[in-house]
């Protein structure tokens, strides 16, 4: 009987990597148009005589409210200047963040055929690490000076839950972040449970986007947290539970354990020791478990309240 088991196992797990395997082979069929436009290099090579055909060329970057003089000024600004020669060092050519633009756009495009493939336009925002990508859905504006290494001297002062990403592996994880939110479906109520299902439909499908991407990364956690958040997932859910969480309003809980913050807020010891957004992590966790035992597309999930997930999900965390 026994080994019946591992056999049934072997062939499940074979099974599932020769259809992974075959969809990515259709994917990179998919054929994407976009260009990688060095913005940040323009503007930093700009002169005031030539400031014209910069705004000819990007006039969405140069809103009409702001006056010439505007411009002519950053141009000459020494903090800009250093902030160019900094973003320059770090992203002398951009071939791998390329690669990896175009792979997560065939992504997108296979799941959604009616995807508009955006260009992708890289500039400096004086460090706005709230804005990192901004998606418009005809262009992905990615600000290169917040993906210069946790450890730069631009951003101390910043804390260390948020600057442990600024690094060049999570771009394409913030582009897909930004994309998916198109696809998912505002929260269907005021709900705890609802809201932490909008997010787990996000990372589903940021999985799905990137598959060649850890979850740790995914989930803008260092592998340490990531352990955490799996090690500690039956005492999570058990908290969730007991405290009654799932159905209440309050949206002190948002705050708690779905926004970044530097850990988790349960009120209890544990809590200095716990990566935040954990309603996130047991979010992504229940859409999976929906998804494995529901013969159902993406598209129907992503249309569908989060009360049936959880109950059509048979969610169990890990012990």
């Amino acid at each position: 009987m026994l080994k019946k088991f591992w056999i049934l196992i072997f062939l499940t797990v074979l099974f599932s990597c020769n259809e992974n395997s075959h969809r990515e082979e259709e994917i990179e069929k998919v054929e994407v148009d976009f260009e990688l436009k060095r913005f940040d290099r323009e503007f930093a090579q700009a002169t005031p005589e030539n400031l014209k055909a910069l705004q000819s060329n990007y006039p969405y970057l140069f809103p009409a409210q702001f006056p010439d003089s505007v411009w002519v000024e950053k141009l000459q600004d020494s903090i800009q200047q250093e902030l160019n020669a900094e973003v320059y060092k770090a992203f002398p050519q951009m071939e791998n963040e390329e690669a990896e633009f175009q792979s997560l756009f065939q992504h997108v495009k296979y799941y959604f055929p009616e995807f508009s493939v955006p260009d992708v336009i890289t500039l400096t925002s004086e460090v706005d690490y709230k804005n990192k990508v901004i998606y418009t859905g005809d262009f992905l504006l990615v600000s290169l000076d917040t993906y210069l290494g946790a450890d730069h001297k631009f951003y101390v002062g910043i804390q260390e839950f948020l600057k442990k990403n600024f690094t060049k592996n999570q771009i394409v994880v913030d582009a897909a972040e930004e994309i998916s939110r198109e696809f998912v479906p505002k929260p269907d109520s005021r709900t705890f449970l609802s809201h932490m299902l909008h997010y787990g439909k996000i990372l589903y499908l940021k999985e799905q986007f990137l598959p060649s991407k850890s979850r740790a990364e995914l989930m803008g956690y260092t592998e340490d947290e990531l352990v955490w958040a799996e090690s500690n997932e039956d005492q999570i859910w058990r908290y969730f539970i007991e405290n009654e969480v799932l159905y209440d309003t309050d949206s002190q809980l948002y705050t708690r354990f779905l926004y970044p913050a530097p850990f988790s807020k349960f009120y209890l010891q544990l809590d200095a020791e716990s990566p935040s957004r954990l309603g996130q992590y047991i979010g992504w966790r229940i859409v999976d478990a929906y998804m494995e035992r529901n013969e159902v597309s993406i598209k129907q999930m992503l249309r569908t309240p989060a009360e049936e997930i959880f109950k059509n999900s048979n969610f169990k965390p890990k012990k």
